[in-house]
């Protein structure tokens, strides 16, 4: 999560100003700069939205600048009352993720310190201690909950795993037949997983049911990150599972890829309106996750007996509502232009039907007018050779005259029409 914020609002003198905020989590506090409009340049807005907003230093004007510090609270703006945006709802979101930011800093110095004092125990053994092994182990299970819940910060988790990754070390040193035995287990998942992996690409070279495999492939991804492989192995076998759907990628697109700009506007805009249903389809599915997210979290904070852990859980819940939010405000949005597109998709398709009754139409006049001039030059062809024939029974002068009564006709039915 971003730690810096840029908007532009107005001061107490209704002057326009860019307003930068940056979080100090250990201090649970926010410095706020304002800079007056005649001082930003295009540059430094874009140096600033591109590289100051995600941790990167950028040199600020010298003068002119105010600067404020605020206390992070869950109740009370972080803005000052002078100060004034119309994106309060980015500032809202910022603050709920900002507490959730500050109560995960906590939770990690915490856990620093207990595992601290592991570290003092571990590092004055001389033998293997199976009482030291399992404290650890109960240790890291903690932490690794506390992660898959996503309430620590990944260089927080990976701080927390290379520490004790390097005590598990130190005891595994001493009991080297237990690393021998993670070595040997890890092996035999990967020789496993690559026969799966092989069976897919097999089944990626048949072409066949490429929806299907990729279901399959999708199954395998999401089951990755629960196998117990070492360190190796995983870049190992994560190179493999990515090179698959890599080429499946290749094998279902490459050679039938088409462009936007292909085919009638009724084939563009159902393809994407085939394209904002699949993404509506994601969007819901991704809804659901968060709310039964949402309420997890919610019995969880609602049955810990550890105060910090419930603060952390009750920062979790109201970022992940204010994620439903925005969400449900997207999916609104993309309701409403399926509905925009089912409407163009009707008149497109109705004026695909007049166009192929248009063409029917002229295809039969043609055919009429080929006929007449037909009929016409065996008429003249007719006098030229037996003059004495012109009023026999089957004049083609009459029939001429004839087909072109049924074209007058043909055409006054479709201007009717």
């Amino acid at each position: 999560m971003k730690t810096n914020l840029v908007v532009w609002g107005t001061n107490a003198q209704n002057e326009k100003v860019l307003i930068l905020m940056e979080l100090f989590p250990d201090d649970n506090k926010v410095v706020i700069k304002t800079i007056p409009e005649n001082l930003v340049s295009d540059d430094l807005e874009k140096r600033l939205m591109d590289e100051w907003r995600i941790g990167s230093p950028v040199e600020l004007p010298e003068s002119d600048i105010t600067t404020f510090e605020r206390e992070l609270s869950v109740s009370e703006t972080i803005l000052p009352d002078d100060l004034k945006t119309d994106r309060s709802d980015i500032i809202q979101r910022a603050q709920t993720q900002w507490h959730f930011i500050v109560l995960s800093s906590k939770l990690n110095k915490l856990y620093q310190t207990e595992l601290s004092d592991l570290s003092d125990k571990v590092e004055t053994l001389q033998n293997y201690s199976q009482e030291s092994w399992d404290d650890l182990k109960n240790f890291w299970q903690k932490v690794q909950e506390q992660v898959r819940d996503k309430n620590l910060f990944s260089e927080h988790a990976n701080a927390l795993r290379e520490s004790t990754n390097t005590l598990f070390s130190k005891l595994k040193d001493l009991k080297t037949t237990l690393e021998e035995e993670v070595q040997k287990a890890s092996a035999e998942i990967l020789k496993q997983f690559k026969i799966s992996i092989s069976e897919i690409e097999n089944k990626i070279n048949e072409g066949n049911r490429l929806q299907s495999v990729f279901d399959e492939l999708k199954q395998i991804q999401n089951s990755f990150r629960d196998l117990k492989f070492v360190r190796e192995h995983r870049t190992e076998a994560w190179e493999q599972l990515d090179n698959a759907f890599k080429a499946l990628k290749e094998k279902k697109y490459g050679n039938n890829a088409v462009s936007n700009s292909d085919g009638s506007p009724l084939v563009r805009t159902q393809r994407r309106y085939d394209g904002l249903i699949e993404a509506v389809n994601k969007m819901v599915s991704s809804i659901d996750r968060d709310k039964s997210e949402l309420a997890f979290h919610t019995n969880k904070a609602t049955n810990t007996d550890r105060q910090l852990e419930a603060l952390v859980s009750q920062a979790k819940l109201a970022m992940i509502q204010e994620r439903i939010t925005s969400k449900e405000e997207k999916l609104s949005e993309m309701f409403k232009t399926k509905t925009e597109l089912e409407s163009r998709i009707a008149d497109l398709k109705q004026k695909e039907s007049v166009k192929e009754e248009q063409e029917k139409f002229e295809a039969a006049k043609k055919a009429v007018q080929e006929k007449i001039a037909t009929e016409i030059k065996q008429a003249s062809e007719s006098r030229h050779d037996s003059p004495q024939d012109q009023h026999t029974e089957s004049n083609p002068i009459e029939n001429a005259i004839e087909t072109a009564i049924a074209v007058s006709e043909i055409t006054e039915v479709k201007e009717t029409k």
